[in-house]
């Protein structure tokens, strides 16, 4: 058991800070049953953090001792693990784009998979399963935006496309825009009505830059 225990802490030191560990991924090196009662026990030990069902991640060591990875690190490793797509909820995507002060109060991750909850450190994330249409355009500053209207909803998202009028660049308007056909009515409606007030602005942008 010690060197099933050696195998998997050396397994786990080789890969990218806050890259999670699980136990299907550790099968090469035991049975089901050693490894995850090696999991156990190197969590037991501190030398594992138990993130959530299954999944394990591995303490960063600092010369101030032991903490968990960042939130971030763990979220975007856990989506190229698990082939996920995992984005920020709409009220922080709100909050980054200047739509709201309002600074969520728990960390709410978006996610193509299953909803669950992380536990890191002290700190527990909620991955909440969005419909294809909220993880559209991962990754991109028109993602954030699709995310943050549907955060704010009918009622105040025209006021928001005003806004989000002066603060996206043309380009990052225009991906909106193309996105349009995978959103409910109401924000299709609202984003392509928003469109047709800016386009004279867009393609003059546009032209100023050729």
């Amino acid at each position: 058991m010690e060197r099933l225990s050696e195998q998997i802490i050396q397994h786990a030191s080789a890969l990218p800070e806050g890259t999670p560990l699980a136990a299907k991924g550790l099968l090469h090196l035991g049975s089901r049953a050693a490894v995850d009662q090696i999991l156990s026990r190197l969590t037991e030990r501190g030398q594992l953090i138990r993130a959530g069902r299954g999944v394990y991640l591995r303490p960063v060591q600092t010369r101030f001792g032991q903490r968990s990875p960042s939130i971030e690190q763990a979220v975007e490793a856990l989506a190229q693990q698990r082939g996920e797509v995992i984005v920020p909820n709409g009220a922080a995507a709100a909050n980054a784009l200047g739509l709201t002060t309002q600074v969520p109060v728990r960390l709410v991750y978006l996610t193509s998979g299953r909803s669950r909850t992380l536990t890191m450190g002290k700190q527990s994330v909620e991955l909440r399963h969005a419909p294809n249409w909220q993880l559209s355009l991962a990754g991109k500053t028109a993602g954030q935006a699709v995310r943050a209207l549907a955060w704010l909803g009918p009622e105040q998202a025209e006021g928001a496309l005003r806004t989000l009028k002066c603060r996206l660049s043309a380009s990052d308007f225009l991906e909106l825009v193309a996105a349009a056909p995978q959103y409910p009515t109401w924000l299709a409606s609202a984003v392509l009505r928003s469109f047709h007030r800016k386009q004279p602005e867009i393609l003059t942008s546009n032209s100023a830059h050729q």
